[in-house]
């Protein structure tokens, strides 16, 4: 039972990166109907920016922490302005290909200038192991399911309780009707890209923390994982992808320790063709009508 109640914990630590990379997937979808497979590269970035403000800037990692959010919500924001709105009339399949290839560009972009060998991230904080009954946790694990919570808690006081966040919601809803009624959307776009590349950065950087190490092909599988979960939860649903990435988490840590840990991977597609066939819109998501 206590080695049952560790792998839970592993994967809920785990399932909060995830969560972190899901939330971005889920409200660009639910905004603009658009998956957007460079996320999982700005992850990647963020891992890099927290890598050099600390690793060259002697930075406090809290501080790079902040830094690497900022600067990869800018970088967000310059994704969508270049590669997506000139496409937004297009067919979805032309921005579709434009999001694989910004993903290709960041991925040996980053390879081409820093090298495509890991670099040990370097430990801003030192490891400190705390033992609750038989079970046994880090303050740097701590510190990432602490760090997730906060950011989800951030994210939906700003959907629900600020203007932007109505504005988000009314775009969502009925882009036509968001404009009618005076809201900017192409700015509210623009800010849903910001928040949701800050919570991939705080992903990445969290990682490197976690695993030492980082890489500038880092962010191809932890995406495509992190898409899964916003699909298990219901994408487009906030609430939806941090439940589908705690999920997600608890089911890759859980096949690693019953020995299967060479089709941890393909037991998480399997669960995406299994949700696609049983329930397409996720656990939390609502079958619903949509306009033609």
């Amino acid at each position: 039972m206590a080695s049952i109640l560790q792998q839970l914990l592993n994967g809920v630590i785990l399932g909060s990166v995830y969560a972190l990379l899901a939330l971005g997937y889920t409200m660009v979808y639910g905004i603009i109907k658009l998956i957007n497979f460079a996320h999982g590269d700005v992850y990647m970035l963020g891992a890099y920016f927290g890598y050099f403000f600390i690793k060259i800037w002697h930075l406090n990692f809290f501080v790079a922490l902040i830094l690497s959010m900022i600067v990869s919500a800018g970088v967000g924001v310059l994704i969508e302005l270049v590669a997506y709105r000139p496409l937004r009339q297009s067919p979805r399949i032309a921005v579709l290909i434009s999001a694989l290839g910004v993903s290709f560009l960041l991925e040996n972009g980053m390879s081409y200038a820093f090298g495509s060998d890991k670099r040990a991230f370097p430990q801003a904080i030192a490891t400190v192991q705390y033992h609750v009954g038989q079970l046994q946790i880090s303050n740097i694990q701590l510190l990432i399911i602490g760090t997730a919570v906060i950011l989800m808690l951030a994210l939906t006081l700003i959907v629900q309780k600020t203007k932007m966040g109505r504005a988000m919601r009314a775009v969502s809803a009925d882009q036509e009707a968001a404009v009618l009624m005076g809201i900017n959307v192409n700015r509210t776009i623009s800010f849903t890209f910001a928040i949701g590349s800050a919570l991939a950065a705080a992903g990445g950087i969290l990682i490197g923390l976690y695993y030492n190490n980082i890489d500038p092909l880092m962010g191809m599988t932890p995406g495509i994982k992190a898409f899964v979960a916003a699909v298990l939860g219901g994408i487009g649903i906030i609430p939806g992808a941090a439940l589908g990435g705690w999920l997600i988490g608890i089911l890759e840590t859980l096949t690693q320790a019953v020995g299967l840990s060479d089709y941890k991977d393909a037991v998480v597609y399997g669960i995406l063709i299994l949700i696609l066939l049983w329930k397409p819109t996720g656990i939390l998501g609502n079958q619903g009508r949509e306009k033609v």
